[in-house]
């Protein structure tokens, strides 16, 4: 038999599709705002990179486990920043970028073509692509009701979402916890814009007003790239159920799928210190302000987007002709059809560029 190649069961990159619209954005006689990817432009911390250095010379390998000082700094933040008691520093587990975590999920819990993955119905675009890889079947929903008798064996939530800044309410996560339960199903909650909320409380899927207490069947996937500007760290972390915890360390160990001792040390060192956390979260809710009053002085409006890193703008019509409209101003944008059917009307707009860009961009849109 022919070789099957992984990469012609993955829909097409989506960023590969804004060359046009970036190549006419650029164009701009002031440059480009590049507002398609929620990269950080912030520098990182001089408490972070200290830490980051002071273990540059050691030469052995890491613990896919991660330290001791990791974990309970890990711990720690969870129980001080979101509320979330009773997390054991054991059933914590660093990972190379949640990116990568969240792809491989599906894999490294055995799922295949038996299998059912839930999605979002507008959502990050790597959910599909971890089930897609797993060789299971993708279903997008934003509630229970819409499963009917269908038996999922893993159910992916993401409040704060991205792409649109929805909040679920404490409610809504705890039907999802109860019916994951009754079904035999894993809930893998993206939390990753946990910290950068603006109208809305979020919560955990570990806070105990969501699950009770009890971690059983969940998993909370956090990074730092966003609150910390470690995206070039590659510094997440899932935590929630020891069991499940357990085994995907397990299975990390034997693949080799280790965290590098500096970015370890550099990760407990932003999870203790709140003061650049909060410095940080101070600077997008500078930008937020100027971009939201922008956009919406141009005649868009602004759906969800009460929390994390992006605007959610439509004004009716196709994301594409958006994008278009926004590359001749000298601004790109991302369409909302990369984050499924449902989005095609919105475009996604990044908080992520410096001061003086996002400044250009309220007077180019004005």
């Amino acid at each position: 038999m022919p070789r099957i190649s992984v990469a012609k069961t993955l829909p097409d990159f989506p960023w590969d599709s804004l060359a046009s619209a970036k190549e006419k954005a650029t164009s701009h006689p002031d440059g480009i705002v590049n507002l398609s990817v929620g990269t950080p432009v912030d520098p990182v911390a001089p408490v972070i990179r200290e830490a980051l250095s002071s273990v540059a010379a050691e030469p052995g390998y890491p613990t896919t486990h991660g330290t001791d000082a990791l974990r309970e700094a890990t711990a720690a933040s969870l129980a001080r920043r979101y509320g979330m008691t009773g997390v054991d520093p054991a059933a914590i587990l660093p990972v190379i970028g949640t990116k990568e975590a969240i792809a491989w999920l599906p894999s490294l819990l055995g799922l295949g073509a038996d299998d059912l993955v839930v999605i979002p119905e507008v959502a990050y675009p790597t959910y599909e692509v971890g089930a897609l890889l797993a060789g299971a079947r993708v279903l997008r929903a934003d509630g229970t009701a819409q499963l009917g008798p269908e038996k999922p064996a893993l159910i992916f939530v993401n409040s704060p979402s991205n792409p649109t800044g929805k909040v679920l309410g404490v409610e809504h996560l705890r039907k999802v916890v109860e019916f994951a339960r009754e079904r035999g199903a894993i809930v893998a909650s993206d939390e990753c814009y946990l910290g950068l909320t603006w109208e809305a409380d979020a919560v955990s899927i570990l806070d105990p007003r969501v699950c009770g207490g009890d971690h059983t069947g969940l998993l909370a996937i956090h990074s730092l790239s966003k609150t910390s500007n470690l995206a070039s760290y590659r510094a997440g972390f899932l935590a929630g159920d020891p069991a499940l915890i357990a085994e995907l360390l397990e299975v990390r160990k034997h693949a080799g799928m280790m965290m590098p001792t500096p970015i370890q040390a550099a990760m407990a060192a932003a999870l203790s210190d709140d003061g650049q956390e909060k410095e940080q979260r101070e600077r997008y809710r500078e930008r937020r302000e100027i971009l939201l009053a922008a956009v919406r002085g141009a005649g868009f409006t602004v759906d969800d987007s009460e929390a994390g890193l992006y605007l959610w703008a439509t004004r009716g019509e196709d994301c594409r002709a958006t994008v278009d409209w926004f590359a001749e101003r000298g601004i790109l944008v991302a369409p909302g059809d990369f984050y499924g059917p449902r989005g095609r009307k919105h475009v996604r707009i990044a908080l992520t560029a410096s001061d003086e860009r996002i400044a250009a961009a309220a007077a180019r849109l004005a």
